[in-house]
C-alpha cells in the first residue's frame, strides 16, 4: 500500500550520507514537506570549532532547497554513549554503541527535537521495515534487502517511537538502487562511500581511543589459561574481546582464544576452541516491541549482526532480565553486545547480554 505523504512536515535525520539525503529527496518528491535535521555529536580529530563551512548534509539540503537544522548534542552523546562505552570496556565488556545511540539519542533525543519543530514525522535512512495491524500495534521487520538490513540494532524502539518515525529504504531491493536513485536525483553525495567505523573513534582504533582518554585505566594483568596456568601478561584487559585469537603474545600447543575478561582481578581467560561454545546466556534490559504471552517464549534468536538467528527458548524474570538456552551451543557469547529476537522476519524485541551460561 502506496502512503500519501502530501501536506506532512517530515523531518529527515540528514548525516550527509547518500541513505538519508536520498530519503529527503525521494519524500520531497512524494510531496511532503520536509526540513533536514543534523546531529552535531563531537568534534572530529583536527577539526576548527570555529569553523564556518557548510558539511555535506547541509550542503544537500541546500541543492534540495530545503529548510535545515543543526542540533547541539555533544554533552548529551559524550555522557550517554562515549562515556558508556569506555566504562564498558573497562569493565571487561565489549559494548555496541549504535544500539545505545539508537535509543538514547537518534529516536530519543533527535525525535523529540524533530515533533518540537512541529514535525508530523522523523524519517532515516535506516535499512528496515516497519507496519501497523488492525488493532493499531507497530511491528518491526527486516529489510526487503537482507544484506542491509539494520533490525538488530532497532530493538530498543518503542510503540510510541514506532508511530512517530519513518524508513523510506526499507522496500529497497539494494544498495545499488539508492545509489541510482541518489544519481537520479543529482544528489553531490550520491558516490560518496558507505562508513563502516565507529563514528566517534578515529580510524577504528578504539584502543588508541580508550587509552588516550583514560591511561590511568589500562593496567597491566595475567593471561591465564582456563585450567589456572599463567601463560604471559597483558597491557589492559579493554585489549580484547571474547573469541580473539591473534595478538595474545603467548605460545601454547594448541591454537588459543579468549574465553572470558576478569576486569575486576585485571586476567584474560583463554583455552582452546571448544570453550567458546555456549548453551546458552543471561540477558538484561529487555524490550519487547510487541509483547510476548506468558514468561516462557519459544522463538528465534541472533547474538551477533552478521549471524543467522537460531531457536531458542527465552525463561523472563520481572525485572527485564532472562536466561535463553539455544536449540545448539553458540560461539563467543559476548557481555556487553545484544541478543534480539525475531519470529520470521519480524523484530519481536532483543536486550543485552550480561554473560553466558556455563
Amino acid at each position: 500500500m502506496t502512503v500519501d505523504y502530501r501536506g506532512k512536515k517530515i523531518a529527515v535525520a540528514m548525516s550527509g550520507g547518500v541513505d538519508s539525503s536520498t530519503v529527503a529527496a525521494l519524500l520531497k518528491e512524494q510531496g511532503a514537506q520536509v526540513i533536514g535535521i543534523n546531529m552535531k555529536l563531537f568534534a572530529r580529530e583536527g577539526e576548527d570549532p570555529a569553523a564556518k563551512g557548510k558539511g555535506d548534509a547541509e550542503i544537500v539540503a541546500d541543492y534540495l532547497g530545503i529548510e535545515f537544522h543543526q542540533v547541539r548534542l555533544e554533552e548529551e552523546f559524550a555522557r550517554l554513549i562515549v562515556a558508556d562505552f569506555r566504562a564498558q570496556y573497562f569493565a571487561g565488556e565489549t559494548p555496541n554503541p549504535c544500539v545505545r545511540c539508537n535509543r538514547y539519542v537518534k529516536f530519543g533525543l533527535l525525535l523529540d527535537k524533530a515533533l518540537e519543530l512541529g514535525a508530523d514525522l522523523l524519517a532515516t535512512g535506516h535499512y528496515v521495515r516497519t507496519k501497523q495491524d488492525a488493532d493499531g500495534l507497530w511491528h518491526l521487520l527486516k529489510a526487503a534487502c537482507l544484506a542491509k538490513d539494520q533490525s538488530y540494532f532497532l530493538y530498543t524502539l518503542t510503540q510510541r517511537q514506532l508511530g512517530r518515525v519513518l524508513f523510506p529504504l526499507g522496500e529497497m531491493p539494494s544498495k545499488d538502487e539508492v545509489r541510482r536513485l541518489a544519481a537520479g536525483f543529482g544528489l553531490p553525495v550520491a558516490q560518496k562511500g558507505d562508513s563502516q567505523e565507529i563514528c566517534f573513534v578515529p580510524g577504528d582504533d578504539y584502543v588508541a581511543f580508550l587509552e588516550k582518554e583514560l591511561p590511568a585505566s589500562a593496567s597491566r594483568g595475567d593471561i591465564v589459561h582456563l585450567n589456572g596456568t599463567v601463560l604471559g601478561r597483558h597491557n589492559g584487559t579493554h585489549r580484547y574481546t571474547i573469541g580473539q585469537r591473534r595478538g595474545l603474545g603467548i605460545a601454547w600447543k594448541e591454537p588459543l582464544y579468549v574465553l572470558a575478561i576478569d576486569a575486576e582481578r585485571d586476567r584474560v581467560v583463554v583455552g582452546e576452541q571448544e570453550g567458546l561454545f555456549a548453551p546458552g546466556l543471561r540477558v538484561s534490559d529487555l524490550n519487547w516491541i510487541v509483547t510476548p504471552e506468558g514468561d516462557r517464549i519459544e522463538t528465534t534468536c541472533k547474538i551477533r549482526y552478521r549471524q543467522q538467528p537460531v531457536a531458542c527458548s527465552v525463561t523472563l524474570s520481572g525485572d527485564a532480565s532472562g536466561e535463553i538456552r539455544f536449540s545448539e551451543p553458540q560461539k563467543s557469547v559476548t557481555p556487553g553486545q545484544s541478543v534480539v529476537f525475531y519470529r520470521d522476519d519480524e523484530l519481536i524485541g532483543g536486550g543485552r547480554i550480561r554473560s553466558a551460561l556455563g
